[in-house]
């Protein structure tokens, strides 16, 4: 069995009773323009369900993630998830997948490697480039091997997916569907997501023992909005997730209560961990003005 790295990790949701559960918002007349934090967070992984045929008896782990950047010098984001399953049927496994992708400030370019080793036994690496524009997405690849491929209509890279998140829950809507491209797996694969995004809060969390770091400084009564986001192979008519994550997201781009769902299985993430990057409120006069010309 092997766990799949979630695209965009850093998008992550509530369970229920967290945050409210999902309903119409009423939008905020006087909105800022998003802006996402710089910051390293580490998420500590646990069993949070089991059934079914796939069945395992414990997990252990963690997720890191690294990200930095703005819409002037885009988006970087390192992602690091190491999963420990124990099975009695199928033996124990352990997963050690990374991830580094950069992101243009104008979503429109996207370059992206994975790594992957199982049990010791790595993988080959998937490396490659994409743009986006025109009503297409033009991907090459580098490795495993060279190819290249197109796909139609609106594809959003994983960042600028985050943003529209952010701003349709801004604005109090409720659901979003969009084409999604991270370049996980084989490189090769577009999904339909569908985020179903619930009532805001800036009330201290319920739960006391997940996600500390949240519980401090400005996060703590920061407005974060609960989502379900499902991702799905291309297609028509009524489909099955592949699987689906749940987080509380907040108005800078962190996100806590980590659920992800496998359908056999389930995994939480805590928070045990928050690094903040230190950010001038004003920004830099000079990379401002750089980035305009």
């Amino acid at each position: 069995m092997r766990l799949r790295l979630a695209p965009a990790l850093f998008l992550l949701a509530a369970l229920p009773g967290s945050a409210g559960a999902a309903g119409p918002a009423a939008p905020v007349p006087t909105e800022v323009a998003t802006r996402l934090a710089g910051h390293r967070a580490v998420y500590d992984l646990s069993l949070a369900r089991s059934e079914g045929t796939r069945a395992v008896e414990g997990v252990r782990g963690r997720i890191v993630i690294d990200f930095s950047g703005d819409a002037c010098r885009g988006y970087t984001m390192q992602t690091r998830q190491v999963t420990m399953l124990d099975s009695g049927e199928s033996g124990d496994r352990t997963s050690d997948l990374r991830s580094s992708t950069f992101e243009n400030g104008d979503g429109k370019s996207f370059r992206f490697r994975t790594t992957t080793i199982l049990n010791n036994a790595p993988s080959p690496a998937v490396d490659g480039t994409a743009e986006a524009a025109a009503g297409a997405l033009k991907v090459k690849l580098k490795e495993p091997k060279r190819d290249q491929f197109q796909a139609d209509g609106e594809v959003l890279f994983p960042i600028h997916h985050m943003i529209r998140l952010i701003e349709a829950a801004k604005a109090g809507e409720t659901t979003v569907s969009a084409k999604v491209f991270d370049g996980s797996d084989d490189g090769r694969k577009v999904y339909d997501t569908l985020a179903v995004i619930g009532r805001p809060s800036a009330a201290p969390a319920a739960d006391t023992e997940r996600d500390k770091p949240l519980r401090e400084g400005d996060h703590a009564a920061m407005r974060r909005w609960p989502v379900t986001l499902s991702y799905f192979t291309p297609g028509e008519g009524e489909r099955t997730p592949i699987y689906t994550l749940t987080f509380d997201l907040y108005e800078d781009g962190v996100s806590g209560r980590l659920h992800l769902n496998y359908g056999d299985f389930a995994i939480d993430g805590n928070m045990s961990r928050l690094d903040l990057a230190k950010v001038d409120p004003k920004g830099d006069p000079k990379a401002l003005a750089d980035c305009k010309k």
